[in-house]
């Protein structure tokens, strides 16, 4: 069975740069209509596309089915897709973790994302100095959401209670 366990973060400052050990350019789109469902995505990281099936379990557990697809296919399914994101990703190494960093572009820029995978939820996690408010859970910020209404849509209200909390 395949499951994602993670939890994301918003960042302070940049010092994550430093912990820089690969980049690459994500694009990513939705056939999903909504998060309460599986959520079925197709990414393309450059070199070839994947489909994934994603449901949320409980806290932050995931399932998670992720395949190869032909590169025609791919293509023909973002070609026809309406909500979209992009971006770069970095993957950093830090105290024998990886982190991913995720830098949106376009309607999300200029929203950066901190995440990380763990073996189980009751996982100790150290946390970076670069690390910020924990957003793991909060629908706004899923890649699915920030696909439908981008960062740059965002109500100034809902903003400004995200930078209280």
């Amino acid at each position: 069975m395949a499951l994602e366990i993670e939890r994301r973060f918003l960042l302070k400052n940049d010092d994550w740069k430093k912990f820089i050990i690969k980049k690459f350019f994500i694009e990513q789109g939705y056939l999903s209509r909504s998060l309460d469902d599986w959520v079925i995505r197709v990414r393309f990281t450059g070199k070839d596309f994947k489909i994934a099936l994603k449901k949320h379990i409980k806290s932050f557990t995931n399932f998670e089915f992720e395949y190869t697809i032909p590169r025609k296919d791919g293509e023909t399914i973002m070609s026809n897709l309406s909500t979209t994101i992009k971006k770069d990703r970095f993957l950093l190494e830090i105290e024998k973790k990886t982190w991913i960093v995720d830098c949106f572009k376009e309607n999300n820029y200029p929203l950066e994302i901190a995440e990380i995978e763990l073996s189980n939820e009751e996982e100790n996690l150290s946390l970076p100095s670069f690390i910020s408010k924990e957003i793991t859970g909060m629908k706004h910020y899923s890649n699915f959401s920030l696909a439908k209404t981008p960062f740059s849509e965002w109500k100034n209200d809902f903003l400004t209670t995200l930078k209280n909390n």
